[in-house]
């Protein structure tokens, strides 16, 4: 029988690696709960309605990517391919924006896509929406707060903030009209994925990396001579919170969005330490969404960052945290010593609760038991034999510092091993 093996781009997170998980996910929490997100636990699984109403059917998400079937009663449900749609849907169910409201969310996302680095099948986002309010600074509190946090993980100097306004659905259809007119003089001059998109979906041809597209579009009409009065003193506001916050940034004329829900600001954080997968968060201002899955009419602005993305940046910078190795690793020699030192150990973890304390499992012989502590990384050894058990004590052996073992009462243990630790952090 073969053996068993995961989805091709759907890939296990091993210890090694969710130490670092973790410490990205706790700094972004952190970030956002102190500037007043509620965390919101979105399904894993949605109506597949509520992708292709909100990211519109001919996208290459809905028409390509989609993981979508039908359950035992006929229905079509997909995996989410995105968090928005879901939080917009989980914000009009629960009566969440009957006032004005923030919200963040993460978890795995799902898009059948060829697998690459920093690219996969199944991959991990985290998101922050605001609901309810039109103005700008909404779009700059967004952009400040992934600023700081750029600054928190270290990775500032290696992220470079783009932004756009791609103006109301209105402005965007007249350019939509130019653009299509203008591309059709060059449409054999076009890449292949540009001549598919020039009848679903064009304003995605800004973005192509070809070249020759590239060279074409210099020649193109610009977005910016079609939006609205409103479109351009809401671009020209952010602009200047941005400035007043020491924010830099670069207008990039031709930065648009796949998704058809995005109206006025449209921003990127990219960087060129991970090749092709320059982006490592994205968002924008999409005030028609809410209405348009069926809430009333709602202004929204969000973003939304990739987990494993991210990582690749932490690990580029060299900014990745060291990983904790254990405080201290206890070696029992019998079953009586073992089942007197878990018992100790567990009064030294009421005691002191921050501990990180592996004990061996199993038995084996005290010199197999010292390899495995010492390879452990810990601090400190807590060995127990017969001696230890009958006079009701333990002997506690520094791994690292080359200071001489002691023996001493256990009920002594816990003063000493802070005693000890705390020498060896200094």
């Amino acid at each position: 029988m073969d053996a068993l093996r995961s989805i091709r781009g759907m890939n296990d997170i091993l210890p090694a690696d969710t130490g670092h998980w973790q410490y990205l996910e706790s700094r972004v929490a952190e970030l956002l709960e102190r500037y007043g997100y509620g965390e919101v636990r979105l399904p894993i699984v949605e109506s597949s309605a509520l992708f292709s109403r909100s990211i519109g059917e001919v996208t290459d998400i809905v028409e390509k990517e989609m993981y979508s079937f039908e359950d035992r009663n006929g229905d079509s449900i997909s995996l989410r391919p995105e968090g928005t749609a879901g939080c917009v849907r989980a914000a009009i169910q629960n009566n969440l924006i009957a006032s004005p409201c923030r919200l963040w969310y993460s978890g795995p996302m799902f898009r059948y896509e060829r697998p690459q680095k920093g690219r996969q099948r199944q991959f991990h986002q985290i998101g922050a929406e605001i609901f309810g309010y039109a103005t700008p600074d909404a779009d700059a509190e967004l952009i400040v707060l992934l600023a700081r946090l750029w600054r928190t993980l270290g990775i500032a100097s290696a992220v470079s903030l783009e932004i756009n306004s791609i103006g109301s659905s209105e402005s965007r259809a007249a350019y939509r009209a130019a653009l299509v007119a203008y591309l059709e003089q060059h449409r054999d001059a076009l890449d292949e994925d540009s001549q598919r998109r020039l009848d679903s979906n064009p304003l995605r041809i800004l973005d192509s990396k070809n070249p020759e597209t590239q060279s074409l579009l210099n020649d193109a009409p610009a977005l910016v001579d079609y939006l609205d009065e409103d479109s351009l003193a809401h671009f020209a506001a952010l602009k200047r919170y941005l400035d007043t916050a020491g924010v830099t940034y670069r207008v990039n004329p031709r930065l648009v969005r796949g998704l058809d829900y995005y109206n006025k600001t449209v921003f990127e954080w990219v960087t060129d330490k991970l090749g092709a997968q320059g982006t490592v968060c994205a968002g924008g201002r999409y005030d028609g969404l809410v209405a348009q899955l069926g809430g009333r009419d709602t202004p929204g602005v969000g973003f939304a960052m990739g987990m494993e993305r991210l990582l690749l940046m932490l690990e580029a910078c060299e900014q990745l945290p060291e990983t904790r190795s254990p405080d201290l690793f206890v070696v029992a020699a019998g079953a009586d010593a073992h089942e007197a030192a878990m018992a100790a150990v567990e009064d030294l973890r009421n005691a002191q609760p921050q501990l990180h304390i592996v004990q061996q499992l199993g038995g084996g012989s005290f010199r197999s038991q010292m390899k495995k502590a010492d390879r452990s990384g810990a601090a400190l050894a807590l060995l127990w034999g017969e001696d230890e058990v009958a006079a009701g004590e333990v002997t506690i052996k520094p791994l690292r510092d080359g200071q001489e073992q002691v023996r001493l009462p256990v009920a002594d243990l816990s003063e000493k091993v802070s005693s000890l630790l705390q020498q060896q952090t200094h």
